[in-house]
């Protein structure tokens, strides 16, 4: 007896990925290791052929479902076997299918189910007659072979309750049939149309958010995630109700093509009725609700790409650096908490002001604050933007003045610092402060280091999401952990000042092992080397391996522990130096001397071109960080409030979040306004995230102001437009390049039914 060759994924997710089975079999052989994603991408380069961090990711997602539908096919042939049913023809059929769906649908008429109208016909004994008109005899008696069936103890009193017993066992059969669900299923996608409109029980209300959807149409393939995922909000809030439909007809007449259904055989009929049976009562529902299922898990993973890429936005966001700094949060009846941080970004000191409440409340936080300031001496002020933020911010700009000190005040964003402030992170922090005290600490360090203080909070509580709390949960948990991860090495970790939840996110260290680093650091202090790491309770070799790199150490005694040079390369590097004629603390940093080296000397079996190229560069600037430079961005001081806008205004802003339909700019008057896809430039946008990321300070012109619904529409075009920018419609310049390959003179114009000329209609 031959044994079944063991399953191998890696020419599947090869041919997915469009990657080649030599690098997919190298990552699959790397993460088989124990290594990271990190580790591979930065160290593991002539492995796998210069993937980046997002192809080696696919591929591992890739692989987990290979391997994932190669466990369930075992558990189905299993089931179809002990069943007894398992015929050659289906065992093929099923090992050599490579889709979950497909495999579902092969799986579906062997699949135990509570009892159904065909189980009962076939109780009753049913089934031969049911095979008699599924095979479309062309002679017979179809009154006489029913009659053949009446039996009163069986419940079967005539021959029209015979037929209807086996129609019933035809339509699940046809039902079940893998090809015809994948037929109805191909039709949804292909020219399924969804509609939408307001419940029954709902009144329609102008003024509703889910106006736009009260009389709405769209095809399935067309419309985007964020549409899907706001009628499925309006859905579940019980405001709109929700349809996809296809045409029945094409559908009918290609399941009778698969049924072989012949109309000139007397049982015809019967198998007519058993069709259009199976396809009303048995497929479309059930189908709807796969077509629904796949379609929500696109418009999931849709949201939350956008959600991963602000997030990767406002984790790189620049840095202000390691300059001392005071952080005020604003508020107006508990006072704005002022605190002062060293350049470390450690706690020193605390105040609390007045403001708006009385004139000599405000004369004394004038006098507060002056004092705090002096004593100090900070680089910067960093003010929440929150309510009262421009307030505090101009009262700020006002005393500074009056001081005569030409110090930067920045509005910082203050998403997630709440949660922040009361969490088990920051009660280790600071126990002993106030939670509005620790949020002022978050503002300010936000300032000093987004990445570093932003790791602390949960990622959903940043802001910069579409539909978070609509998606599949743990999908986005995983993204956004992805995400982090990824910044968190982009960047390197300063390993004597990150804090646990910093380091937990380095390539092999995780929550653990986080905190037994910062314990040895108290107990011993500073570490002078990446090697001492290793002296920490339960961190082995192959954590060590995969988180070294990622980690530096300024001022220890190997100077190569401030740069990315992995410590398995330290050997090599001394080499290049002793060749060089120079000490290795004189190569570090000396792009003169560094840029003598002759890469093709040091090629090897072990070390290839592209980490060689990957030394040199740090080597010319050790530990540089890949961020940008921080800006400030100024608020225009005339305006603080909606009221305060006028349209035509010329603005700055700063992007705070990136969706499908435009990106939203905080533009100092405590509500975001939106630029739409349209509006964000004088040429075509395909998708918002090609031209803007959170973060990006923009120049915009104020629209409309919608003071009753608190919405803002801007525009970012360089070019006068109309007030009122359109929503989904847009020419591309004669010439440029299309994507779609669509002609010069057609216009673009996925606006679906129903859509008004509001720019908030996509929610």
């Amino acid at each position: 007896m031959t044994e079944t060759p063991l399953f191998d994924p890696i020419p599947f997710a090869s041919k997915d990925l469009n990657i080649s089975p030599r690098q997919v079999a190298a990552v699959a052989a790397l993460f088989a290791e124990g290594n990271t994603v990190p580790f591979i991408a930065r160290y593991r380069k002539e492995a796998h052929g210069n993937l980046d961090e997002v192809q080696i990711t696919d591929i591992q997602e890739k692989l987990t479902y290979y391997n994932t539908l190669e466990s369930r096919r075992g558990t189905i042939l299993k089931s179809i076997e002990e069943q007894g049913k398992l015929t050659d023809e289906l065992r093929v059929k099923i090992e050599e299918c490579q889709s979950k769906t497909t495999l579902e649908d092969l799986y579906l008429p062997y699949k135990p189910k509570r009892r159904t109208r065909a189980m009962i016909a076939k109780e009753k004994g049913l089934e031969p007659l049911a095979e008699l008109i599924f095979g479309q005899a062309a002679a017979g008696d179809l009154a006489a072979e029913a009659a053949k069936y009446l039996n009163e103890e069986k419940d079967v009193a005539s021959a029209e309750e015979a037929l209807a017993g086996a129609r019933d066992i035809i339509a699940e059969q046809i039902a079940e049939k893998s090809e015809v669900r994948a037929l109805i299923r191909e039709a949804y996608f292909k020219t399924g149309t969804i509609t939408s409109g307001p419940a029954i029980s709902t009144v329609s209300d102008e003024n509703s958010k889910y106006k736009d959807y009260f009389d709405f149409s769209q095809p399935i393939n067309d419309i985007p995630s964020h549409r899907y995922l706001a009628i499925r909000r309006g859905e579940t809030e019980g405001v709109l109700r929700r349809k996809l439909s296809i045409d029945a007809d094409p559908q009918i007449e290609r399941m009778k093509s698969i049924c072989e259904a012949n109309p000139v055989s007397p049982f015809y009929p019967e198998l007519e009725k058993a069709i259009l049976d199976a396809y009303k009562r048995l497929l479309t529902t059930s189908v709807e609700i796969d077509v629904s299922v796949e379609m929500k898990m696109k418009a999931d993973r849709s949201a939350v790409e956008i959600f991963a890429k602000n997030l990767r936005s406002l984790l790189l966001a620049a840095p202000y650096g390691e300059k001392s700094v005071i952080g005020i949060d604003p508020g107006l009846r508990t006072g704005c908490k002022c605190v002062a941080l060293d350049a470390t970004g450690k706690y020193l000191d605390t105040v609390t002001i007045y403001l708006g409440q009385s004139a000599e409340k405000e004369k004394q936080a004038k006098i507060k604050l002056s004092e705090f300031i002096e004593k100090h001496q900070p680089q910067s002020i960093a003010v929440g933007n929150g309510t009262a933020g421009r307030e505090t911010e101009a009262f700020t700009k006002s005393l500074l003045k009056e001081m005569q000190k030409k110090l930067s005040v920045v509005s910082v964003s203050e998403a997630g610092a709440s949660v922040y402030s009361a969490s088990p992170i920051a009660r280790e922090e600071f126990p002993d402060l106030d939670l509005t005290i620790r949020g002022a600490i978050s503002i300010a360090r936000r300032l000093q280091d987004p990445l570093a203080e932003l790791v602390k909070v949960d990622p959903k509580s940043i802001g910069v999401g579409q539909y978070q709390h609509d998606v599949y949960q743990q999908l986005l948990k995983d993204k956004l952990d992805e995400v982090v991860v990824s910044c968190v090495n982009h960047v390197g970790v300063e390993l004597n000042t990150a804090s646990a939840p910093l380091l937990s996110r380095v390539a092999g260290i995780g929550d653990s092992l986080a905190k037994k680093i910062i314990e040895h650091r108290n107990e011993n202090g500073a570490f002078k080397s990446r090697e001492e790491v290793l002296k920490v309770s339960g961190l082995g070799p192959r954590a060590f391996e995969q988180a070294a790199g990622f980690l530096r150490i300024h001022g220890g005694t190997q100077p190569l522990d401030v740069s990315a040079v992995h410590p398995e390369r330290y050997k090599l590097v001394e080499q290049i130096a002793s060749d060089l004629g120079e000490p290795l603390e004189k190569l570090v940093g000396n792009v003169e001397i560094v840029s003598k080296v002759k890469l093709s000397t040091y090629v090897s079996d072990n070390v290839g071109e592209l980490t060689l190229l990957d030394i040199i560069d740090e080597l010319k600037k050790p530990g540089r960080d890949p961020r940008e430079q921080f800006e400030e961005v100024g608020f225009r001081e005339d305006v603080m409030t909606m009221k305060d806008l006028e349209e035509g205004m010329e603005l700055k802003g700063i992007v705070t979040n990136v969706t499908a339909f435009g990106a939203f700019v905080d533009i100092g008057v405590h509500q975001d306004g939106l630029v739409h896809i349209s509006q964000l430039s004088d040429t075509y946008v395909k998708d918002p995230a090609d031209v803007v990321q959170a973060g990006d300070r923009i120049a915009v012109r104020v629209l409309e102001v919608d003071m009753q619904r608190k919405r803002i529409s801007l525009s970012a075009k360089k070019k006068q437009t109309s007030a009122k920018p359109a929503n989904d419609r847009q020419r591309k310049p004669q010439g440029q390049h299309r994507s779609n390959n669509r002609p010069n003179n057609q216009r673009r114009d996925n606006k679906p039914k129903g859509f008004t000329n509001n720019p908030f209609g996509d929610l």
